[in-house]
């Protein structure tokens, strides 16, 4: 196995096509064909399957490319250092849809000068975040575990090479804005709810409860709304008296001051923290991204 058909092999499954492939890498198809049959056999997988429609990623090129686009990136980081000084050094941070993500991600920025860096931030969904890190596409994930998910979640890690680091254990929240009919209680029951629509993030091809952002994912909400974005979330805790349940932990300086959390009634805990590659050290700048989540936990 060599890098070149590693590269190959990243490209194909980028453009669906051996054909764009191969105009992409400046080569013919029947020497690209050639050199990821090679592949296969040398490794005793199939990596695509070829149907009219184009090519199509088999359930163990899945894997393999996981580990694959790990090399790339560390060739890529390795070449970016010693090899062309002028390109930018990157460093992503895939994670749930946290506000208190986000504001750690501006200050550790402002620590940096960003014309030598490329830098990435994906509110993007539970499983997606798992796959960023995984392939080094982003060097950060940051997301939750609890009694409800955990078995499923910590498989995933270890089936992906990923390991949990927890940042803070909390209770649950209900998240509505200032003018809601309950936003002035002291603590809010799952009953009183019922009247209101339960906001959620979607989860796309991947929509389990296991994957849900929001506790209490298999609760019978009488009314529920889908969204794929915190901005969208907000204007429907506005517009439709709109709700989700969160941990609490909110950004006022990103969010404003026009929302709350409320207490909810109930015994589920949400431990927050962040994932990286296994036995994969952390970079400096991921290091400096670590120390504003802790220090912005400390401060709660």
């Amino acid at each position: 196995m060599t890098l070149r058909q590693i590269r190959y092999a990243i490209t194909i499954a980028n453009t669906c096509s051996m054909n764009e492939a191969a105009k992409q890498l400046f080569i013919s198809q029947p020497s690209l064909t050639s050199a990821i049959k090679e592949l296969e056999e040398e490794l005793h997988i199939s990596i695509f399957k070829r149907n009219s429609k184009g090519v199509v990623v088999t359930t163990e090129g899945e894997e393999f490319l996981g580990y694959a686009r790990q090399i790339s990136g560390q060739i890529g980081l390795l070449e970016a250092r010693y090899l062309n000084n002028s390109v930018k050094k990157k460093f992503g941070v895939s994670t749930q849809h946290y506000s208190f993500a986000v504001k750690a991600f501006v200050e550790m920025s402002k620590a940096f000068d960003m014309n030598d860096y490329e830098f990435a931030i994906r509110e993007t969904r539970t499983f997606d975040i798992l796959k960023d890190v995984q392939s080094g596409r982003s060097e950060i994930g940051v997301l939750y575990i609890n009694e409800f998910n955990e078995k499923i979640i910590k498989k995933l890690l270890k089936e992906r090479n990923l390991v949990f680091h927890e940042l803070i254990t909390c209770s649950a929240f209900v998240y509505l804005w200032k003018g809601h009919p309950l936003a002035k209680k002291a603590k809010i029951a799952m009953e009183e709810l019922q009247a209101y629509p339960c906001m959620s993030f979607e989860q796309g091809e991947n929509n389990s409860f296991y994957f849900s952002e929001e506790i209490l994912s298999t609760f019978e909400y009488k009314k529920t709304i889908k969204v794929c974005d915190r901005a969208t979330m907000l204007n429907l805790m506005v517009g439709l008296n709109g709700f989700t349940l969160c941990s609490g932990i909110i950004c006022e300086e990103l969010n404003g001051n026009d929302y709350k959390a409320v207490p909810l009634k109930a015994e589920e805990v949400m431990r927050i923290g962040y994932i990286t590659l296994k036995d994969t050290a952390v970079s400096g700048i991921g290091v400096r991204y670590i120390e504003e989540l802790r220090k912005y936990m400390a401060a709660l």
